[in-house]
């Protein structure tokens, strides 16, 4: 009789190395939040390290991995909420008149940098396609509203491409089950989110164009400059404020009257975040130096900005590699960590 011999233990972070990236991925399209998937992710890796001398090799390592990952994300969602965006619980805009409301008891909804959870430049053109459309905000948003197993079989039938019996042999349930709660998952889904096959592009040259002009306008704080380059019906979200503001007008006045500086007093910095174009903000401070303020997210539809998502989370920035300030001529002045989860 034939022995097939596996890889030593001591093999299996080299072999796991490879699906580092969609395991973040995965774990931050269930709890919403970069800072909790990069913790579940040490966790899995810890588990399956441990468990991989009894592992059998009866479905691919990557199958593997992620059965212990979705388990563990499973067991990390007990007896949480959901991580909504403020949109998510008010479904009306707020009138800028009234007072921002600040609510930091919310766990909100965080970004995740490219850089984390899609393939590396020169990947097949379809699996970075893929990875980024399975990230983008509005798409993880909506996930939020589904209950923790909901999302866990949507995930699993739906991106990663799953059977429907090895979903059932995960969550130790029936295939009616999985497909019934496939089905209700797709009905909410469809109620507070594009399809997930509305895919992010390219940025074309005439979208290039508007993002170049939009860090213009808001480095001279240039307010009607700067929602000029908006959808009409724009919406713009704050956390952890929970108001947010539906179109040109009401942004205008909040970035006249709520928004801190004025001419100069802004630097922008391109990021790369959930698929879709960004920004870091870093606001002038009395020592002249510019400091991180807040990071943005913008959504294009067709050849508008439909969607900005500020997040004034400042923990953010070293997670995106962000320097920690910038100098008055908007080079960076101290680098910060890498937003790589190695």
């Amino acid at each position: 009789m034939t022995t097939i011999e596996r890889p030593a233990q001591d093999d299996f972070l080299a072999l796991a190395q490879p699906y580092r990236r969609e395991l973040l991925a995965h774990c931050y399209r269930m709890l919403g939040s970069v800072h909790d998937a990069e913790d579940v992710l040490q966790e899995t890796m810890v588990r399956a390290w441990r468990a991989y001398d009894r592992f059998e090799g009866r479905s691919s390592l990557r199958t593997w991995l992620h059965r212990i990952a979705t388990t563990t994300c499973l067991t990390a969602l007990e007896g949480r909420t959901r991580r909504p965006m403020p949109a998510g619980l008010h479904g009306t805009g707020s009138d800028p008149d009234d007072p921002l409301r600040d609510n930091p008891e919310i766990a909100w909804l965080e970004p995740v940098p490219d850089s984390a959870v899609c393939p590396d430049a020169g990947a097949d053109p379809a699996a970075v396609v893929d990875a980024r459309a399975g990230v983008r905000l509005a798409f993880v948003a909506a996930l939020q509203h589904l209950p923790a197993r909901q999302r866990a079989v949507l995930l699993l039938r739906e991106v990663l491409q799953w059977k429907a019996s090895e979903v059932a042999e995960l969550l130790d349930t029936s295939v009616a089950a999985v497909n019934s709660a496939l089905q209700r998952a797709r009905a909410q889904i469809h109620e507070v989110a594009p399809s997930r096959d509305d895919a992010p592009e390219p940025l074309t040259a005439a979208q290039q164009d508007l993002l170049d002009r939009y860090v213009t306008a808001f480095q001279v704080k240039d307010v009607s400059g700067i929602v000029a380059l908006l959808a009409a019906d724009v919406a713009w979200e704050m956390p952890p404020y929970e108001s947010w503001y539906r179109g040109r007008a009401h942004v205008a006045q909040h970035l006249e009257v709520r928004c801190p500086g004025g001419p100069g007093d802004f630097r922008l910095l391109p990021v790369g975040a959930n698929g879709q174009p960004g920004f870091a903000l870093y606001l002038r401070g009395e020592d002249g130096a510019f400091h991180p303020f807040c990071l943005q997210v913008l959504t294009f539809t067709g050849a508008d900005v439909t969607h900005v998502a500020t997040f004034l989370d400042l923990g953010l920035f070293p997670v995106f590699g962000l320097p920690a300030s910038l100098t008055g001529t908007g080079t960076p002045a101290r680098p910060t960590g890498s937003a790589d989860t190695r």
